[in-house]
């Protein structure tokens, strides 16, 4: 028996992705061999015969155009997710915001609360220190 040479299934890289275009149209055509219906990376390497490895690494802009297709270009969810991101830094800076005005008034109240409790305590030790005398009438009034 024959030892397989290992360049056999060895093909140009143009000619690859070729092959991997050509599963792309096949595909969206509706005549995949494969009976796939839709275009995604892994429908692609069954169609093209290879490994969704080989395309991940060696063909990127084949991969970027099936997530094009799909409408999941790695532009397009970069953009989207800068846009979150600077929405959510926005929200951040007003909560921030809104967190600092709340220190400010809670540190006001804490501060007439201590006035309050002082002047509380005050009128408290007035009032024990007086003595309060009932004055009754034996002599009814009038």
């Amino acid at each position: 028996m024959k030892p397989k040479d290992k360049t056999a299934n060895y093909k140009p890289a143009v000619d690859r992705e070729k092959d991997l275009k050509l599963a792309i149209y096949r595909i969206q055509k509706g005549r995949a061999r494969t009976k796939e219906t839709k275009v995604t990376i892994a429908a692609v390497a069954r169609e093209a015969g290879v490994s969704t490895a080989l395309i991940h690494n060696h063909y990127p802009s084949v991969a970027e155009a099936i997530r094009e297709i799909q409408g999941r270009s790695s532009r397009a969810v970069r953009d989207v997710k800068h846009q979150d991101l600077i929405a959510e830094r926005h929200k951040s800076t007003n909560y921030r915001q809104e967190n600092e005005e709340l220190r400010t008034k809670v540190a006001k109240i804490a501060s007439i609360n201590e006035v309050l409790l002082d002047e509380n305590h005050t009128l408290k030790a007035k009032q024990n220190d007086r003595k309060v005398v009932e004055l009754v009438s034996k002599k009814p009034l009038g």
